[in-house]
């Protein structure tokens, strides 16, 4: 009997309501012809939808399919406009991740030069853990300069680059699209700041407006390698010479995944992509997990020197999220030991990153880039390296707060990815690895990328990259300070719990000049520092 009754329980009604009235048109239209035509869309509408309900019932994939034929699809629509839905009616304004809307917002409105202050007090709670403050000055300054610029290049660079504190963080042609990349370029070219490539090689786009770049190399050596994907330095010098490149990047890891190589399918592999990278179509496009042209810190030294060489004495450093602690304090001891320094290192954390990873590599594997940029400050401050190394720092910067606090704990400038992603029109709607991004932002495809008009999204970026500059002048102002290299730690303070708070000094305690050298019992570096050698990356001693 309930057998019987299952076509009009709830699960299997409306595949029964649909096969009645599709049997009862199709009954009406055989016996009077004449009424065929009325009932014709109904009939096809009904009768779709019955065909599509049978086709539930005897496909195998999706059970819910299975049990509730034709009504489960809603659901599969409401998931499907789940994130829309949240971020447009759900959200509160401290709400939304990776960045929040209030976050978002403020880019958005400096990008288009707009007001850009709120009413009526902080939706902050201030008196939460984590709860972060810059302490102000009874005697602020007169900001009258808002162009914040440092000095990359160590004794042995002989073109050292005037870089600005605010910076493009390194995102591939491929990633972007060309219209993105055209209009990041030509704004740092009008805010005289810089525009790192990413590892996807030197295009045409970035070469189109003439704006200062960074060019980051990877594993793949997209744009200076040989056929079988080993690296070809003369091809780099080639490359380097050009007078629009201002530092030279060497990509050991980036934040959003961390020892984990890449593979573009040949499938996406177009003529234009394989001309930029240097690589074959019709062959899968590989970003190995592993460098080729070095295994050891040692060698690994003498390829950044050879880096600076080649490119006629730019600035050559390099780019990691920290890892193991030994194997950077084993670069560090490799420094020593060689002599070769590189002119800068940019720190990313694992909060960064634009392109797609597996969510365990997303969500933990990798140092947050605030213990990053500090660890590898303290690090060069006890092999007395740090008044020739530049530090930048790459993880979710995205306001003048984020700047001044990343430059307190050890960094000497910042660069945004996504933040200038804001500025270009994304709306983070977390399609980037689906080549369908609604602005345009992320996608090869040519008609969506049409959406994004270059000409007004240069004046975006360099809004958004002027505005932010001057909120951190005003910061600096508001706390007595001239420049952000006069940020330090005890300018910034962290709640703890309810009823007590730590200073980032306490927070972020630095080490003495030459204490690695000369011993350390910081515990921190300690056993770190034991376990380091400059011939290898892995540790001795390791219990």
């Amino acid at each position: 009997m309930e057998t019987l009754m299952l076509p009009f329980s709830p699960r299997f009604i409306i595949l029964t309501i649909c096969s009645v009235v599709t049997a009862l048109l199709l009954g009406i239209g055989i016996v009077d012809h004449k009424a065929f035509d009325l009932i014709l869309i109904p009939l096809v509408v009904f009768g779709a939808l019955t065909l599509l309900g049978i086709r539930d019932l005897t496909q195998k994939s999706h059970a819910v399919l299975r049990n509730y034929p034709i009504s489960a699809h809603l659901r599969f629509l409401l998931e499907e406009i789940r994130p829309e839905m949240r971020q447009y009616f759900f959200e509160s304004e401290k709400d939304g991740m990776p960045f929040s809307r209030d976050t978002r917002a403020v880019i958005y409105q400096r990008a288009k030069m707009v007001l850009d202050k709120r009413p009526f007090g902080t939706q902050e709670d201030v008196y939460r853990d984590g709860y972060e403050w810059i302490h102000h000055s009874v005697a602020p300054k007169v900001h009258a300069n808002q162009n914040f610029r440092i000095t990359v290049g160590g004794p042995d660079c002989a073109k050292p680059y005037s870089a600005s504190v605010f910076n493009i963080s390194a995102m591939s042609f491929g990633a972007l699209s060309p219209n993105a990349v055209r209009a990041l370029n030509a704004g740092a070219k009008k805010g005289s700041f810089a525009h790192d490539t990413g590892e996807g090689g030197v295009s045409p786009y970035h070469r189109e407006n003439g704006g200062d770049i960074i060019w980051e190399i990877g594993s793949g050596y997209f744009g200076c390698r040989n056929r079988d994907g080993s690296f070809n330095p003369e091809e780099f010098a080639r490359v380097a010479a050009d007078d629009q490149i201002k530092m030279v990047e060497l990509k050991i890891s980036q934040g959003a995944k961390p020892g984990h190589g890449g593979v573009l399918p040949a499938a996406k592999v177009s003529e234009e992509i394989s001309r930029i990278r240097g690589v074959a179509m019709n062959e899968d496009c590989i970003s190995p997990a592993f460098h080729r042209a070095f295994s050891t810190p040692l060698q690994m030294m003498a390829f950044i020197g050879e880096m600076r060489r080649l490119s006629g004495g730019k600035p050559a450093g390099f780019k990691l999220c920290i890892g193991h602690p030994w194997e950077f304090l084993a670069i560090c001891k490799a420094m020593l030991e060689t002599g070769i320094y590189p002119d800068f290192i940019v720190v990313d954390g694992n909060e960064g990153g634009t392109g797609a990873a597996p969510l365990e590599f997303m969500d933990h594997m990798g140092m947050p880039m605030r213990e990053g940029v500090n660890f590898v400050h303290n690090a060069l401050v006890g092999v007395n390296a740090r008044s020739r190394i530049r530090i930048g720092a790459s993880g979710k910067i995205a306001t003048a707060f984020d700047m001044a606090r990343a430059m307190a704990i050890g960094a000497d400038w910042c660069n945004s990815a996504r933040g200038f992603m804001f500025a270009l029109g994304c709306i983070q709607s977390l399609s980037c690895h689906t080549d369908r991004c609604p602005t345009g932002v992320t996608t090869q495809d040519p008609s969506r990328n049409r959406a994004l008009v270059v000409p007004h999204k240069i004046e975006r970026v360099y809004n958004y990259h002027h505005a932010t500059l001057h909120a951190l002048a005003e910061l600096l102002a508001a706390a007595g300070l001239d420049h952000p290299q006069d940020l330090r730690p005890i300018h910034f303070s962290q709640r703890t719990s309810t009823t007590e708070v730590q200073t980032f000094a306490k927070l972020y305690p630095s080490l003495r000049p030459g204490e690695l050298i000369d011993g350390t019992n910081d515990p921190r570096f300690v056993d770190a520092w034991a376990m380091a050698r400059a011939d290898t990356f892995a540790p001795t001693g390791l219990n």
